[in-house]
């Protein structure tokens, strides 16, 4: 059989559901074909925070999927709504790309290296508060298109610099416009930032399907993406909210940075929690971590800990700091 991938039509989905075409024909030698549809977030003018943020980019595909026109779909991780979808489920996360946020600048200019008063374009709310609070002298402009749009702007002298993902310019080539990248523990990103999720209807059994998803998923991606996401659920803000999160997973345990922000950069919340592992990914809580079942799975484990921070960040006054619920 081929295995239809249903993608966004724009460069970077159309790059990033190849990468996983071609991972799963190497594996598994399953032939694939991409089936590119087009979303409300990729027609819109309109800013991204006005938007919603949450869902504009997957709604399209996901019918398209629940329809039948496809076996599955490539998202962003970053991009889908944390409540389940009836009818589908993550039946995979590949490898995660690089997380980090990156500034292109021009002349080779860094964060602290531009003029007052440069303009940095951004269409997230979180970046936004993240600019502010580092520089507040600097004029920062919402922005929308794609990265190589975004680029265009400082390219053309509009701006003097965009702040991108690297895994988006990774995927596309475009690394060498990269002035600087910011370190995730002083510059969280977006929940999920740089992890793909392919998506799959509940009911799916082909075994060609089932065997392409065993192929390209990665446990550890997947519970990084879990913890840093779950922050959102338990918040229940959506992922134009000014958060970021960042994770990682060793064989002794998944530890968790949370941040909240301002949206004027005026003040932020930054906790961090852990649960403990044991080589096999299963897990024991410890006196020092967040509390929990005495055994449960990596998963589950990354949901505790994601929840669990959310709560301290609740406590901590997060609410107050910034907008969080989604619309």
């Amino acid at each position: 059989m081929t295995l239809r991938i249903g993608t966004r039509g724009s460069a970077l989905a159309l790059a990033q559901a190849g990468d996983i075409a071609r991972e799963i024909t190497e594996r598994t030698g399953v032939a694939t074909e991409l089936v590119p549809v087009t979303t409300h977030g990729d027609v819109s003018r309109e800013s991204l925070s006005s938007l919603g943020g949450t869902g504009v980019f997957a709604s399209a595909l996901r019918e398209f999927l629940l329809a039948g026109k496809c076996d599955l779909v490539v998202h962003s991780m970053k991009d889908l709504p944390t409540q389940k979808y009836d009818g589908l489920r993550i039946g995979a996360v590949p490898p995660r790309a690089d997380a980090r946020d990156t500034l292109c600048a021009r002349d080779g200019l860094t964060l602290d290296t531009l003029p007052e008063g440069a303009r940095v374009g951004t269409g997230s709310p979180r970046r936004a508060a993240q600019l502010a609070a580092r520089r507040p002298d600097l004029a920062i402009i919402d922005i929308r298109g794609n990265v190589d749009t975004r680029l265009g702007f400082v390219a053309s002298g509009e701006l003097d610099a965009v702040v991108l993902a690297a895994a988006g310019l990774g995927r596309l080539g475009r690394t060498e416009k990269v002035t600087e990248y910011f370190d995730l523990e002083s510059w969280p990103t977006a929940p999920a930032q740089g992890a793909l999720a392919i998506e799959v209807r509940d009911e799916a059994h082909d075994d060609d399907l089932l065997g392409a998803l065993e192929a390209i998923h990665d446990s550890s991606a997947q519970a990084a993406a879990v913890a840093e996401r779950s922050i959102l659920f338990r918040l229940e803000a959506g992922c134009a909210a000014p958060i970021g999160a960042h994770a990682t997973v060793s064989e002794s345990a998944i530890t968790l940075l949370g941040a909240v922000y301002a949206p004027d950069g005026s003040g932020q919340l930054v906790l961090t929690g852990s649960g403990k592992l044991d080589a096999s990914h299963a897990a024991t809580v410890g006196a020092d971590d967040f509390s929990g079942p005495a055994q449960s799975s990596i998963i589950e484990t990354a949901e505790y800990v994601g929840s669990a921070l959310a709560d301290e960040l609740l406590a901590g006054g997060a609410a107050r700091l910034a907008p969080l619920t989604q619309d």
